[in-house]
């Protein structure tokens, strides 16, 4: 049998279209069926690579028993958070609300009018040590709305109201102090020895080191890039790095980053290949690049579609078990690369005999031996079986916002490297995005099979814009810098808040829910609302025009009151705020007979607003005939050049 899912693009929705659950997408449907039957609402939020999701299908959304009761007494909507943030957001905040703590799978109860009542995340089928099973918790609000529907809804409506009451107070001028704050927290949580801030589970968090890297360069701090930097060596060295066929996973379960929760997000993998560019940049340590170009390597080879457009995930699950597709198995690596060089490998990758996880391997460097190993043809070997022995799912959805972090991620390695090819891929995705998921002014959130799906929300234009000033920085074509005007003006027409400041989740043209959420905090990802800071400062930067310098300033004074309490938390913000506050150098180049682009770009300081020309120019003349470089900082500018200008 297959359900109401059935005609749905979302891969997510797509893996529960035969449970025997009679789900609904989120949609009118589903709830004037709620109100025409008088029923509670049983939502259920995940996304097709979440490993507890899949477990939780297992165990009780394929149990014909359980969804027998949910049948009966439940309408069942199933939401993809990845296609619908908003939703997700709502009743992200409501669970949090209740218990404390958030994830996914995300099960809310709610009233026929969208009000939750009860939220989790997990339940196992069967009640067992205190945790309360899937069958009795649906059992007990089955009976609860029939005979107590009343006191539901007043619980309903108090939820509602506690969470519309906590938004963060006005601030009235931008807090200059919170970037010391911030490095201040993130140095006393600092793990020395494992890298990282403070204990299990481990997350990349590169925006936060992203900040550390920027803000050592502004201020000067080198405590700031060494903890960046040790980070960034022991997740390369750590098993959350895939050592076979490059990529990181989503997070490690432990404090050393060994053990990883496997699934492969694009949005990490693009963060992180920034963190890393940058890290080289400020510390020539060859091992960041490499880290950063394996990569973009994982991301093409596995993650990219056959117009340049990058897919969403790739999931932690193979054949029903959570990293099979990683670890190995001692005699496996002899068998395949041969005795002597399979025990070299073995040594060299800390796997034994007795295995280093769970009885089998997980290859890493934690035992401190070389990065650069030599073993590149046994890596291919062993990269080729892994493939053939089983799969992955692969969640091929194309995101705009996730692509357009990838689209930043290249722009940035081609500015680190000078490297066409990163360029190039970087324009294909940006020309697949107007393609296939803008229309004028207007962006959508996903497509997928040649259907784009769901108007956009903050995050599409904020990230799109992001990658569009991103791309103006590496080439200087102005058609990119005006798309970028035009993606940031429509976002503060769709969702900017006039009277607080800020902007919220979702704009005009999307539903309407309970609340309407500015998501300030930068957590796995960086929020719409600190990108936006960015794009504002980045075009007040570049442009000069009051607007943009009025835009910026109460965007950032917003969000200076958002920050207070936790500076620590919104180092995206931070970042653009430290961008407005010490303004890089300009650096116009012109290039002399014999030098070309890709070596100038190569070996320019990266924060700095660089424009290469190929010949001259009546404002850029060569000096001696040679490459010439013009220097502008704080309002003042040196003599022309034939010194490359240092990177402070």
């Amino acid at each position: 049998m297959s359900n109401h899912l059935k005609d749905q693009s979302s891969p997510y929705l797509l893996q529960h279209a035969d449970n025997p659950v009679d789900w609904y997408p989120w949609g009118e449907e589903a709830f004037e069926k709620a109100k025409r039957e008088d029923k509670p609402v049983f939502l259920s939020i995940g996304y097709s690579t979440c490993h507890w999701c899949h477990v939780m299908e297992e165990e009780s959304f394929e149990n014909k028993e359980i969804a027998e009761i949910l049948n009966q007494n439940f309408v069942s909507v199933k939401v993809d958070r990845e296609e619908r943030p908003d939703i997700d957001s709502v009743y992200m905040s409501v669970c949090q609300a209740l218990t404390g703590s958030g994830g996914w799978p995300m099960s809310i109860f709610m009233t026929p009018d969208q009000k939750p009542f009860f939220a989790g995340t997990y339940f196992p089928p069967v009640s067992s040590r205190g945790m309360a099973g899937m069958h009795d918790l649906l059992l007990i609000i089955a009976q609860k709305w029939k005979t107590g529907q009343e006191e539901l809804i007043s619980s309903a409506e108090r939820i509602l109201t506690h969470v519309r009451e906590t938004e963060s107070g006005k601030m009235e001028t931008i807090d200059n102090t919170l970037p010391d704050q911030a490095a201040l927290f993130l140095a006393e949580s600092f793990d020395e020895q494992n890298g990282g801030f403070g204990g299990a589970p481990k997350f990349p968090s590169p925006h936060d080191l992203i900040f550390l890297i920027l803000y050592a360069e502004v201020r000067g701090d080198g405590g700031a890039l060494e903890e960046a930097k040790i980070t960034l060596e022991k997740m390369r060295r750590g098993g959350i790095f895939d050592h076979i066929g490059y990529g990181f996973s989503r997070y490690s379960t432990d404090k050393y980053f060994f053990i990883p929760h496997f699934e492969k997000m694009l949005y990490d993998n693009a963060l992180l290949i920034i963190a890393y560019a940058l890290a080289y940049k400020e510390s020539g340590n060859t091992l960041f690049l490499d880290t950063a170009e394996k990569t973009a390597a994982y991301v093409f080879r596995e993650l990219t579609g056959e117009e340049g457009e990058f897919y969403s995930a790739q999931d932690a699950d193979s054949e029903g078990e959570e990293g099979g597709f990683y670890v190995w198995r001692y005699e496996e690596i002899l068998k395949l690369l041969g005795e002597e060089r399979g025990k070299r490998f073995c040594a060299h990758f800390g796997m034994t005999q007795r295995g280093n996880f769970e009885g089998k391997n997980l290859p890493n460097l934690l035992n401190g031996n070389e990065i650069e190993d030599g073993f590149e043809n046994e890596k291919e070997l062993l990269y080729a079986y892994r493939k053939s022995r089983s799969r992955l799912h692969l969640d091929d959805k194309v995101l705009t916002s996730w692509n357009a972090l990838m689209i930043c991620a290249l722009a940035v390695l081609y500015r680190t490297t000078g490297k066409e090819s990163y360029l190039f891929a970087a324009q294909r995705a940006q020309q697949f995005i107007e393609r296939n998921l803008a229309y004028g002014n207007a962006l959508y959130v996903s497509f997928r099979k040649h259907i784009r799906f769901v108007k956009g929300f903050l995050d599409e234009y904020a990230y799109y814009g992001a990658a569009l000033l991103n791309l103006y920085e590496a080439t200087g074509d102005e058609d990119y810098l005006e798309r970028a005007r035009e993606i940031c003006r429509e976002a503060g027409e769709q969702f900017g808040d006039q009277e607080r400041g800020g902007y919220f989740l979702y704009g005009k043209e999307n539903d309407s829910l309970i609340i309407r959420p500015k998501e300030t905090y930068d957590g796995a990802l960086p929020s719409g609302n600190s990108v936006m800071a960015y794009n504002l400062v980045c075009l007040f930067r570049i442009l000069g025009k009051e607007e943009f310098r009025w835009a910026a300033e109460k965007q950032l004074t917003f969000l200076s009151g958002e920050a207070k309490g936790y500076p620590s938390g919104y180092s995206m913000f931070l970042i653009s705020l430290l961008l407005y506050l010490d303004p890089p150098q300009k650096i116009v180049v012109v290039l002399g007979e014999g030098d070309s682009m890709e070596k100038i770009r190569k070996a320019m300081p990266f924060y700095a607003d660089v424009q290469i020309l190929s010949e001259e120019t009546g404002e850029y003349r060569l000096l001696d005939g040679k490459t010439t470089y013009y220097v502008c900082r704080d309002h003042a500018c040196l003599p022309p050049s034939n010194q490359e200008p240092s990177l402070h």
